[in-house]
């Protein structure tokens, strides 16, 4: 791989020599239809559901705050006000583990050069609106084990780079060539942040990255169908970018633009279909991928996070929707909203800090997501000894076998 391209989370100033510019007409007038994928077989879904408080099988969920406020978050606020102050914001593995090389800052992982491998550390910093905002307690280690799980059940739909996972907030990955475009895969009109499908929908777009928009749809909305809304990188933002844009600009060829599309699709349905059993809708999300040396197209970054995602309660949607209230999420849109709410996130230049409560709420919310999804207890990680010193050991190791 090109060293130009050794991330699997690019920063916001590109790593890449090509400059993006965007065409003077943004939004293609072509309508960009997608298939839908009826054809296409997953296997037979067979996850443990527990009995008793700690678990919920989507028909016995009745509301956000009967799930949030059970037992079982009292069981980690203490842990969770207890590490505010302790979270993983920064890691320096270049200057305690022998044979990593350069490292790179992304907006949540710190990425490491390890020779043939690359070392993806998951931090707990959080970010939107381009910036980062605060910092969560376990939300690196929440992060990294749900997109190993997903990473596990996915490959039936396509290879990833994933080698090992040595730490609780590590993942060693194969070196590919980054394909500098995010798969952003949406099945309902939402969002508040300037590139959400809401926000340049009620501004009047009716034709973006390709997809025509039919007309009087309302925020919250369930699209016809699901849609891919592809982004490619500028100087500190995602700009959004047409299929036949993202192949003039040479970003991708036609060939790996329609397997990485095709991929992107049956990902999100099938993450769907998973979220759906277990009470939840997962609204929209984004894929990344990369070439492999053997040519190969491979799943990349995360997948199905909190972060990457976005998730709604599915059995008060319906109401609400039809009340005009906001649907009950579990990811991070609230913390957008507050940033909203008390701030200019995009231009001030010092933000405020985000209330205790707020972060602490984050904080379960993302454990909770995790337990819903795979059905499997969240484990503290042991307190003796640093975050940092523990994944440099363990990264140390790790290597080392794989020499």
């Amino acid at each position: 791989m090109m060293a130009a391209r050794t991330t699997l989370n690019p920063p916001k100033t590109p790593l890449y020599s090509l400059k993006f510019q965007r065409p003077n007409s943004p939004f293609s007038s072509t309508p960009y239809f997608v298939r839908k994928p009826n054809s296409w077989n997953y296997p037979k879904i067979s996850l443990s559901v527990k009995s008793g408080q700690n678990h919920h099988q989507s028909s016995q969920v009745a509301s956000l705050d009967t799930l949030l406020n059970s037992g079982r978050k009292e069981e980690f606020l203490d842990a969770i006000k207890g590490s505010l102050h302790n979270c993983l914001s920064e890691t320096n593995l270049h200057l305690t583990v022998p044979g990593l090389k350069s490292k790179i800052r992304g907006k949540v992982r710190d990425i490491y050069d390890g020779g043939d491998y690359l070392v993806l550390v998951t931090t707990d910093r959080q970010s939107a609106f381009d910036r980062i905002l605060a910092s969560i307690p376990f939300k690196g280690q929440v992060l990294n084990e749900t997109s190993l799980w997903w990473f596990n059940r996915t490959q039936h739909i396509t290879p990833n780079a994933v080698v090992s996972a040595p730490d609780k907030n590590v993942t060693i990955a194969k070196k590919c060539s980054v394909f500098p475009v995010e798969f952003v895969v949406r099945g309902y009109v939402t969002g508040s942040t300037d590139t959400s499908l809401w926000t340049v929908y009620k501004n009047g777009v009716r034709s973006y990255c390709g997809n025509a928009l039919p007309e009087g749809l309302v925020k919250n909305q369930k699209l016809p169908g699901n849609i891919l809304t592809p982004t490619t990188k500028a100087e500190d933002h995602d700009v959004p970018v047409t299929p036949d844009e993202i192949i003039e600009l040479g970003l991708m060829t036609q060939a790996e633009f329609d397997e990485a599309r095709e991929k992107a699709l049956r990902l999100f349905e099938y993450g769907q279909c998973v979220a759906s059993e277990h009470g939840l809708i997962l609204v929209d999300t984004k894929y990344e991928f990369g070439k492999g040396s053997d040519g190969s197209i491979l799943l990349i970054d995360e997948v199905h996070t909190p972060d990457s995602s976005r998730y709604w309660i599915s059995n008060s949607y319906e109401q609400r929707f039809q009340n005009g209230l906001e649907p009950e999420n579990v990811d991070k849109e609230f913390l957008r909203l507050w940033f909203k709410d008390n701030c200019n996130p995009y231009e001030d230049e010092v933000l405020p800090d985000a209330p205790v409560e707020l972060v602490s709420e984050l904080a379960w919310r993302y454990i909770f997501l995790y337990e819903t999804i795979t059905q499997s207890r969240f484990e503290l990680p042991q307190t003796e000894g640093t975050l940092h010193d523990r994944i440099s050991r363990n990264v140390s190791l790790a290597l080392s076998s794989l020499l």
